[in-house]
């Protein structure tokens, strides 16, 4: 793609962009503020602040206990199917539940039961750390010994993805990966490392925390037999939003939820004291669903359904080309690195610079140029582009407040403390 580097041209893609009514649905309290960190926290939605105050003044201030009858008790399935809608998968196969890693550890006990005769994992270094403590407390749970293997990434960067081949083979129970590498947004060929795990009769697990809602996942085209993600992210539904799980639906009954719960028992008010765990996406569900904050995610995910995901995706990536043709022409020459696959085809919505001074810099771009990116160590400034309410003329002051922190040495007034950000 050809960018020119006058601000009217990113003014041209503003007024050009099919997108860009979703930006008027959105809390922008401060437009002053470049926001770049929907990658880790979305903006709130307008919506949602009269989906919630409906729901807390009418359904529980109102109808009290009559809300599990009004629809609270279908509220998992229900946003769960339009979440399918996002990520290719079919109604009946994914659930608001629980957080990203509860979810994970109970598919990862699923897939490790399932194969009671192998005892390997398979993973690699650009995982999100939680996922990996979560895997190794799991280790620690079973009756046989499991024994972790993580591939290492050459460059820090790009997945290896040779060295997973190498790995996968028939002691292997379960393949679990990071779709988009939290890091540094590569992102995996789903289908053709779900085939690898495949070939060899192992499962393979991924965590969609950071492509749901900002690259394409077509789980059912790449036969995924597993997935969790947060919805809190690129789909704001608000911090700490429940997450959600995908159990591809003919692996339903033949899987076990390892924290059995009343809301995965085929007769929920039955009150035996005996399990009889339902048959369907509704066994990997386990306790009471989060109401008020469940409800906050449907204003959210019907947004991105109307915009729909072709879209978003086209403009993320627009957009995410539009920041590397700025950082090489100001940035790079202050000894910022691109810590992100340049092929735009293998990252996902959120770029990485790396550089030696990173935390400060990103510390000045907060506090002394009211751009708000984060950081994440040893050295990686992450901007995340979110298509519905992030601009092109955004994009284009962000890259330029970032060369005047450089310009004027305004890290310089900065210690090397980490912050939260």
């Amino acid at each position: 793609m050809d960018f020119n580097l006058d601000v009217s041209y990113a003014q041209h893609l503003d007024q050009q962009d099919e997108l860009k009514a979703f930006r008027d649905r959105f809390v922008i309290d401060d437009p002053d503020l470049i926001y770049l960190d929907g990658n880790s926290l979305g903006r709130l939605p307008k919506v949602t602040r009269d989906r919630l105050k409906h729901a807390i003044d009418h359904e529980w201030g109102q109808q009290l206990i009559r809300g599990w009858n009004q629809g609270w008790m279908e509220l998992n399935e229900r946003v769960g199917d339009k979440v399918a809608q996002l990520i290719g998968a079919q109604a009946g196969e994914v659930a608001i539940a629980d957080s990203t890693s509860v979810n994970l550890f109970k598919l990862a006990y699923a897939a490790l039961q399932v194969n009671p005769d192998r005892n390997k994992i398979v993973t690699d270094d650009l995982n999100f750390p939680s996922d990996h403590y979560i895997l190794q407390g799991l280790s620690k749970l079973l009756d046989r010994p499991i024994e972790i293997h993580v591939a290492k990434s050459t460059d820090g960067i790009h997945g290896p993805v040779d060295e997973l081949e190498s790995l996968i083979d028939e002691n292997t129970a379960l393949v679990t990966l990071s779709h988009t590498v939290f890091k540094t947004s590569y992102t995996y060929d789903m289908a053709a490392i779900t085939a690898m795990a495949d070939r060899v009769g192992a499962l393979a697990l991924w965590d969609i925390s950071h492509s749901v809602g900002s690259a394409q996942v077509e789980l059912n085209k790449s036969n995924a037999p597993l997935a969790v993600g947060c919805t809190y992210k690129h789909l704001n539904s608000g911090p700490g939003a429940p997450a959600f799980l995908y159990v591809r639906k003919d692996l339903q009954s033949k899987l076990v939820n390892p924290i059995s719960g009343w809301m995965g028992h085929r007769d929920v008010f039955k009150f035996d004291l005996h399990y009889d765990a339902e048959t369907n996406i509704r066994q990997f569900m386990t306790g009471t669903p989060f109401v008020l904050s469940i409800t906050a995610i449907e204003p959210a995910v019907d947004m991105f359904i109307e915009a729909g995901m072709d879209r978003i995706r086209q403009k993320s990536m627009k957009q995410s080309e539009y920041f590397i043709t700025l950082w090489r022409e100001w940035l790079e020459p202050f000894g910022f690195r691109l810590n992100a696959p340049l092929d735009v085809n293998w990252r996902g919505s959120h770029l990485s610079l790396g550089h030696v001074d990173g935390l400060r810099i990103d510390q000045a771009l907060i506090h002394d140029m009211k751009v708000i990116p984060d950081f994440r160590p040893p050295d990686n400034i992450r901007f995340g582009f979110t298509p519905l309410y992030t601009t092109f003329e955004e994009v284009y002051e962000g890259a330029k407040r970032l060369r005047e922190v450089m310009m004027k040495k305004l890290f310089e007034n900065y210690n090397e403390v980490p912050l939260v950000t």
